[in-house]
């Protein structure tokens, strides 16, 4: 079986994206590109999914936006994540890591 990209559902979307801003605040196309980069081409995030989350995300407070120069020196909206974010960070991993850790002993049960 080959490698293939796998689209993110939104829930853990949205863990992504306050990970990968946690690290710094970047543009739309930049945290698709961390997001593929960090996962070894694995996962992927279209257009049409990014953006709704990042909107969904700054209504939450948990992260803001502001306009600046891009790479390219044009004009992009970064995003950063706020205090509340931080916080919501941390309870999103924590869920994640119990839900995996079900699913592994879910998936590690011989009888």
């Amino acid at each position: 079986m080959g490698q293939s990209k796998t689209d993110l559902l939104q829930g853990t979307l949205d863990l992504v994206i306050l990970k990968v801003l946690a690290l710094e605040p970047m543009h739309g196309w930049g945290i698709s590109q961390r997001i593929q980069q960090i996962s070894k081409d694995v996962l992927q995030v279209n257009q049409g999914s990014l953006y709704p989350a990042l909107h969904r995300l700054e209504q939450q407070a948990w992260i803001r936006s502001k306009w600046g120069a891009s790479e390219a020196n044009r004009k992009a909206k970064y995003y950063e994540l706020t205090a509340a974010g931080r916080k919501q960070l941390q309870a999103e991993v924590s869920g994640w890591e119990r839900y995996a850790a079900a699913i592994a002993r879910v998936i590690e049960t011989t009888s």
